[in-house]
């Protein structure tokens, strides 16, 4: 499944739009991440505890986008668009959605 963040898919053409596909992941904050990341905070640096949880988080919501495009027939996702949000009691929990154009392309 080709997924981009463009309208167009270079070398492609787009010869259907199947429906707008997304997919949300929801993740909650986790004690031994937080002090390691206060940790990395007071010594400078960056927190990879945090950095791997977003990266399994956003590659979560992007496998249930593709699956929901692949469920309507289409070959592609374009226009995809990512949006990472606090939610929760005291920004307890992050959400990581992301939605696009299923088409199919040739």
């Amino acid at each position: 499944m080709i997924v981009s963040t463009t309208p167009t898919l270079q070398g492609h053409e787009i010869t259907e739009y199947r429906g707008i596909v997304c997919g949300e992941v929801v993740i909650g904050a986790h004690l031994g991440k937080d002090i390691l990341a206060s940790f990395t905070n007071l010594v400078g640096g960056r927190s990879n505890a945090y950095e791997s949880t977003l990266r399994e988080t956003r590659d979560g919501a992007m496998d249930e986008m593709i699956e929901e495009a692949r469920k309507l027939g289409a070959n592609a996702i374009v226009g995809a668009k990512f949006d990472y949000t606090v939610i929760g009691q005291n920004g307890s929990m992050m959400m990581v959605a992301v939605s696009g154009p299923a088409v199919t392309a040739g």
